[in-house]
This record gives structure tokens, sequence and C-alpha cells, in this order.
């Protein structure tokens, strides 16, 4: 592996948004102490190191768990400057935080990780609602409920029953039949043109509002992880509905009229995690893979992804996997893909609380549980969203699964 990294290497080139204390979780396997090993240059930078997406991983997820509120939901933003919790909050992103707990589960099995999932699945069990079949959630506080929203929940019931073989069958039955209802749901939401409404109401569940390109992606990707996972012949004939019609509904007629549209940008990520999973599974590989390696090469050079000032860690959980396929198909794009990812996760982890990795204005901070590991937004801006470290610690995630994995 080393050879191969060193020879990847080689042949690349540059291209150019006072509370109270929480508690300390008890230690963590992954909270690891990071690595002070001087690193070699090279012609796509300093490269990406394993123990690097260790050590980002291990803080992340000690900032996942620091801000964990007793009910189960999340510190939606903390700014480490001021030591004051925001007040804002936004229940998509909430249930994106419990997915990546799943996800961070998922790939290492960590028993604290574990711990606070099931409390955050409490949280939004205790608040939804069903009928007819359907459930959704109602989020305290809010007047209207988001369709992301239930497909991130959707997503966290499918990883953790990924791991089916650590829960009793009463669980299993359990998570799988709120499951089912809340992907009963999504479809009860899908319009004709194979979008999805964006809001429903919260006393009936009805699906109201125009599509976004965010929603139309999560859903996209429950279906397809359900079908892959659980249950492909109920759920794959429309996840591969769903992702033809997505594509060109968020990414070619955008693209057909200006060169970086915003619905492009708010389908990406979501839609290319998809693609992977189809082409993983050898779903119409060939064209799911060509739309995940040109969409991947069109965030870069079109969306500007390592130029651009505020994180985009969600660019990378598109453009990893987009590396990974281009490299088992021997594609001329994964030089470029690759030196992508050296240099913006490298940037990235230099925004992140307590990384060895961390720019001057970041190592400011101070050692406090609440913001360490957390990662701005901008390399200048002390606001901690729970988000922003979401994103990024599930880009980690796949680079540790794929472009460094243990031992490179």
């Amino acid at each position: 592996m080393a050879v191969i990294l060193l020879s990847l290497l080689l042949s690349c080139g540059l291209w150019s948004d006072a509370p109270t204390p929480l508690s300390d979780p008890a230690p963590s396997p992954t909270a690891v102490l990071p690595s002070t090993a001087p690193e070699p240059e090279g012609e796509c930078g300093r490269p990406l190191t394993r123990s690097l997406m260790d050590d980002s991983l291990a803080l992340g997820t000690s900032f996942l768990l620091n801000n964990q509120r007793p009910e189960g939901n999340f510190v939606y933003a903390f700014d480490w400057k001021t030591e004051e919790v925001q007040p804002e909050d936004n229940p998509v992103r909430q249930a994106g935080a419990m997915w990546s707990l799943a996800l961070i589960h998922h790939d290492g099995g960590d028993p604290a990780v574990r711990t606070a999932l099931e409390r955050a699945l409490g949280f939004f069990t205790r608040n939804s609602r069903g009928a007819d079949g359907r459930r959704w959630v109602v989020y305290p506080g809010t007047k209207k409920g988001s369709l992301g929203t239930v497909a991130l929940v959707a997503l966290a019931h499918i990883d953790l029953l990924r791991r089916a073989d650590e829960l009793d069958a009463t669980r299993r039955a359990e998570l799988r039949a709120r499951l089912d209802e809340y992907l009963a749901f999504l479809e009860h939401a899908r319009l004709p043109e194979g979008r999805f409404h964006r809001y429903y109401d919260h006393t009936t569940g009805e699906p109201s509002g125009p599509a976004t390109p965010y929603a139309d992606g999560e859903a996209l990707l429950a279906f397809t992880k359900a079908a892959r996972y659980l249950d492909e012949a109920r759920w794959r004939p429309l996840a591969e509905a769903e992702a033809d019609a997505g594509y060109h509904l968020n990414v070619a007629e955008p693209r057909s009229q200006e060169r970086d549209p915003k619905i492009t940008k708010g389908y990406y990520q979501w839609a290319s995690m998809a693609w992977f999973e189809m082409v993983d599974a050898g779903w119409t590989a060939d064209v799911h893979a060509e739309r995940l390696m040109d969409l991947a090469v069109w965030m870069i050079d079109d969306h500007r992804t390592l130029s651009r000032t505020r994180n985009t860690g969600y660019a990378y959980e598109g453009i990893v996997p987009a590396w990974e396929v281009a490299r088992r198909r021997s594609d001329p794009r994964e030089d470029k893909l690759a030196c992508t990812i050296h240099q913006g996760l490298r940037k990235l982890t230099s925004w992140q609380v307590g990384s060895v990795n961390a720019v001057a204005s970041v190592r400011e901070a101070p050692d406090d549980p609440r913001s360490k590991g957390g990662v701005q937004n901008h390399a200048v801006e002390s606001l901690l969203r729970v988000d922003t470290t979401q994103h990024q610690m599930h880009a980690v995630v796949l680079a540790r699964r794929f472009f460094v994995p243990e031992g490179s």
C-alpha cells in the first residue's frame, strides 16, 4: 500500500458557511493521542496519512458525544471564543448528527458511540407520530416538518441495522418496523415527476411545498441503502427510478443552463453516495460510475472546492467514493481526484479544534470538551456547528475506509 501511495503522489499535479458544561463521556477506544511525526512533501502537497485521519475521527467523535444533550439531541452551535451556545436549531441537521453516530458506530463499533446513538434514536422516536402505516418526525419548537429529517432518521436506522449481530431479536424488530414506516412516509411524499415535497404537516403527516435538491438526495440515499442492505425487492425499483429522475432534474437540466448551479450543489453529496452504493452493488454500474466521477470533477473544477473559504466537507462525501470507483476502473480521473482529497481534507482538518494540523487561529481554542474536536466553518470563525463536524467526519470515515486504509 505504501508503494501505491508513493506512486500516486508522484503522478499527481496541483489542482488549483456561558452554558452549563456537558459531562465528559466514558473514555472511548477511538480517542487516541495525536501523532506528531513529520510527514514528507509530495506534488499534491503534504499527503493525508492514516494517523491524521484516525486523530481527526477520534476528535470529531468526542465532540459529538460531548455535545449531545441528555434528551438525545445535540447542541447545535457552540462558539469557543464567547463560550456561548447559539439559540438556533435545525431538525434536519440534528438528524444528520445522529446519522453520523450510526456511521461511526458501523465503522468501528465503539460502545460509547452505540450508547449515544441509542439515546438519539430515543429522542426521535419520542418525537414522532404515525398513521396509516407511515411515521414522521415532529421536532420540538418547529411549526412544520422537513422531509430531510425523516430521510436522515431512516438512514440512522438502516446503518444501525447493518450491525444486526449486535442487536437482539426484539430490538431488530422494533427498528425495522419503525424504519418501514419512515420509508413509507418518504414514498408518500413523492411527486409525480420523481422528486419529493419539501415539507409536511405535523398533525396529519401530509406533504406539501416544492421540491428541494437536498431532500431529493437524502430520500434517494435512504431508499438506496434500504434496498441494498435490507429489502432489495421492495426498494430497489424505487431507488433506481429516483436515481434517474433526480439526475435529470437536479444535475443534467440545471447544468445545461449554468456552470455551477446551486441545485446541483445541494444534490451532490447525497446522490454521489447513492450512486456509489449502486456501483458497489453492481446495479447498472457503468451509468452510475460515470455520473459519480463526472460530477466529482465538476465539484472540483466548476464548484471550485479547493479555493472556497468555507467548509466543504460535504464535497468529500462524494469525491472520496468517486476516487475509489476511478481506482477500481483505472480511470484517468483517479489522479486528479486523489490530489484534491490530499489537499482538501488536510486543509479542512486544519480547522478542527485540537488537531495537530490546526492553523494558528484554531490553536487558540482552550482545552474545553465542548469544543475539542469540533470543526469550524471558516479558518478564523470560532463557531462550531454540529452539522459541519458531522459531514466532515463522514468524509474522514470514507477516507479511512478507501483512501488511507490501515497500514498505509
